[in-house]
């Protein structure tokens, strides 16, 4: 049996992807084990899957000062050599690592051992993470154009990201009976989500007075920011957070508001979603966001607002406008060569696992 070890960590972004690539591995035959931190999030979210799961330790690889950077030198030094021991008995075909600063000790005791590493980058300009894998990667995948010339030469392949197969396979009727929505009224999604998603709510319910006019609302706000006074506001719909029934809100959905982060922009070119972008500005990020709603709005994928120039009027004007020309997106998104991630990553896998 083939093996393939899987890694990445810190975020969800960092491990949802590798948890879509699970049902293709197993068709294809392979033994799959997953190696993250001794605690993070990737430890919990892949706990449902029964996969064999190791920690090992890591720290952070910081470009500004901190104390800590004393220390997790160190601890990335254990890590590789947790994770050398570790591969050397398991003897893995190939690793697929998703990134975050758990899969450099991964990535690199690979390496050492000859084990071919394939990497994703998933936002458009590489993070440090994986720069520090790049020259020991076999091929290096990504979600952009755009970030195909900032990648080695020969080794850069534009796959998009792996979505996972159940988020196309929603019911629109199930959505709308979830929410208490009629059939005959268009349906728009907020993604509102976690850190940083306080404006966004605070501009879609301000607007709510003329979006619910023309539209119905299910808002995605995060966790303890439902709004209490307007939980009974007909058409509209609240949740903090929705896990099984998402591919039904999805696929209810005709247009969507979100952040643009990488992965969740993703979902939303493989299901064809026309959509209004508010990336997170970069005073609360290193501007990954930014750059990622400029690549899909001059893809013709998306309109995008910037957090600076949020109003209640423009958010209305442009849901309108998206509303509208909703079909011209969807056409866009149907032509864009970042649509079938699966089994183009899958085939670099196999590749990959062949020269072993």
């Amino acid at each position: 049996m083939k093996k393939i070890v899987l890694t990445g960590g810190g975020t969800a972004g960092h491990v949802t992807p590798n948890i879509a690539l699970l049902p293709a591995l197993s068709r294809a035959g392979y033994e799959i084990s997953y190696m993250g931190s001794y605690d993070g999030i990737e430890k919990k979210l892949i706990a449902d899957f029964a996969i064999p799961y190791t920690g090992i330790s890591t720290g952070k690889l910081r470009r500004y000062l901190d104390i800590k950077n004393l220390t997790d030198p160190f601890r990335v030094l254990k890590g590789f050599a947790e994770a050398r021991k570790y591969l050397k008995e398991y003897r893995p075909d190939v690793v697929f690592s998703k990134g975050g600063f758990v899969s450099v000790p991964v990535v690199r005791a690979a390496a050492a051992l000859g084990i071919p590493c394939i990497i994703h980058e998933s936002d458009m300009t590489p993070g440090l993470a994986n720069k520090l894998c790049f020259p020991v990667a076999e091929k290096i995948c990504c979600n952009f154009p755009e970030t195909m010339q900032m990648l080695p030469e020969g080794k850069a392949v534009l796959t998009g990201s792996p979505i996972r197969a159940e988020l196309a396979q929603g019911n629109k009727i199930a959505g709308l009976d979830m929410c208490g929505f009629t059939a005959n009224k268009p349906v728009i999604m907020v993604i509102g989500g976690s850190l940083g998603a306080a404006n966004v709510n605070k501009a879609v319910r301000d607007s709510l007075p003329r979006l619910l006019e023309d539209f119905q609302v299910v808002h995605l706000c995060g966790k303890d920011k439902i709004d209490n006074l307007l939980l009974a506001t007909p058409g509209y719909k609240q949740f903090e957070y929705i896990k099984t029934e998402l591919k039904d809100l999805f696929a209810m959905a005709d247009i969507v508001i979100s952040r643009a982060g990488a992965n969740s922009i993703c979902e939303l070119l493989a299901l064809k979603k026309p959509n209004l972008l508010i990336p997170l500005p970069a005073a609360s990020s290193r501007g990954d966001q930014l750059l990622n709603a400029a690549s899909f709005e001059a893809q013709g994928f998306s309109i995008v607002i910037n957090e600076d120039d949020l109003t209640t009027e423009l958010l209305v004007t442009k849901v309108q406008e998206l509303f509208c020309n909703r079909q011209s997106y969807h056409d866009a998104m149907s032509r864009s060569g970042q649509m079938d991630s699966i089994r183009t990553i899958m085939r670099l896998i196999e590749e990959a696992a062949l020269k072993h």
